[in-house]
């Protein structure tokens, strides 16, 4: 999938890694190889709100959250980056989530 998608400095990728208990999302520039922003569901910010980590609500969190610190880093476009996962569920929540925040992809 990587092989298809690539981040770039206007649009970087938005990374999803979901585990069985948490899930995290990253933007990442490719091309300078470096991590733009990230969130996850063991975020201070987010640990005490969440009524459990490993649902769709969470996830949905840790997609506005990680918004919300891509506007504060001047990223507005984005390219989503599943990592494999089926586009369902907490991977789905994350995306939307992000869009809700304002991430235009």
């Amino acid at each position: 999938m990587r092989d298809r998608v690539h981040g770039t400095v206007e649009r970087p990728r938005l990374a999803v890694f979901r585990s069985l208990k948490h899930i995290y999302a990253q933007l990442v520039d490719d091309d300078a190889r470096r991590t733009l922003a990230a969130a996850g569901t063991l975020d201070a910010e987010l640990r005490g709100a969440l009524n459990g980590t490993g649902n769709v609500a969470a996830a949905e969190a840790v997609g506005r959250l990680l918004a919300q610190r891509a506007t504060a880093a001047g990223v507005s476009k984005v390219v989503f980056d599943r990592s494999g996962y089926r586009y369902h569920g907490r991977v789905k929540a994350v995306a939307e989530g992000a869009r809700a925040a304002g991430l235009e992809f």
